[in-house]
């Protein structure tokens, strides 16, 4: 296979990764060589998930030492660089060194919006701003034609057929429940809760949060079912900002996710305070003769 060839292929290969086929998967390109290496700057290898493999770094002990490191950037998620002489380190007959760089690749989370109305409409761009792939639902065709939603994943459809319309859904997925109506909030967070999801948020009061949670757990234990688990549901959703416009709610939103993602507490990060007393001990203010 030529080099052009099999860069094709790999190429191929990552962009099915990253557009959400087959899992996560390390991308190693080579990005340096001296002497004699069996292979060219700009060649790569990507190892799935699944220990499946595609196109190559030129084998033998150095592909060996690539492949590790695929290995481990899969299991941390962090990028890496291998650096190796053929002969001095890996005892290799060429008589050259390599340098390989390591990253991780994996599809944009999905950000999945039950709802198309106000908040959504301002919550789809800002989504999309920060990495999130955002699909919309809802059942008014005119709704779904909105500007703000033009660029995403568009599914017409009611809270009724959501089986249907997620059948793909899986454990990395992120999903954000407002409708137009509270009954339909209700019966979308009912059939969720009990599919895979990494976070569930639903628009509305603390009230309003109470009285439905109340409603589905008491529906639960007369079926005889255990109460649904609500470890990741974000009721209301969002971080307490203050705001109140769709836009407002919309950061809020967006800020709660980013947190889920990077694991951030939310809080605030201001050191201010802190950094004058330590600079200048318990005043707290530098003094006439600091100055």
């Amino acid at each position: 296979m030529s080099s052009a060839a099999a860069t094709l292929e790999v190429l191929r290969a990552a962009a099915l990764v990253l557009a959400g086929s087959g899992g996560p998967a390390a991308l190693a390109t080579v990005i340096a060589r001296t002497g004699s290496a069996p292979q060219v700057v700009g060649a790569r290898l990507l190892l799935r998930a699944d220990g499946t493999m595609v196109g190559t770094v030129g084998g033998g002990a150095i592909e060996q030492q690539v492949l590790a490191a695929c290995r481990a950037t899969l299991r941390d998620g962090s990028p890496q660089v291998v650096k190796a002489h053929l002969v001095r380190d890996l005892g290799m007959c060429c008589g050259g060194a390599m340098e390989v760089f390591v990253e991780y690749l994996d599809a944009q989370a999905r950000l999945i919006l039950i709802g198309g109305g106000h908040v959504a409409q301002a919550l789809a761009p800002v989504a999309r701003g920060v990495g999130f792939r955002v699909v919309v639902i809802d059942d008014r065709e005119e709704v779904l034609a909105h500007p703000a939603f033009v660029p995403d994943q568009r599914e017409q459809g009611d809270v009724d057929e959501l089986e249907v319309l997620l059948r793909d859904l899986d454990e990395r997925d992120y999903l954000v429940i407002a409708t137009r109506d509270h009954a339909r909030d209700e019966q979308a967070l009912a059939q969720l809760l009990t599919r895979p999801h990494r976070y569930i948020g639903m628009i509305g009061s603390r009230r309003k949060v109470h009285a439905i949670l109340a409603r589905i757990v008491r529906r639960e234990q007369a079926l005889g079912r255990p109460a649904p688990d609500l470890a990741r549901l974000h009721a209301p959703v969002g971080l307490a900002l203050g705001g109140r416009t769709p836009a407002e709610i919309a950061v809020s939103i967006v800020a709660e996710l980013l947190a889920d993602r990077h694991g951030g507490s939310g809080a605030p990060m201001n050191v201010a305070s802190q950094a004058l007393a330590d600079r200048y001990g318990g005043s707290g203010a530098p003094d006439a003769a600091a100055e």
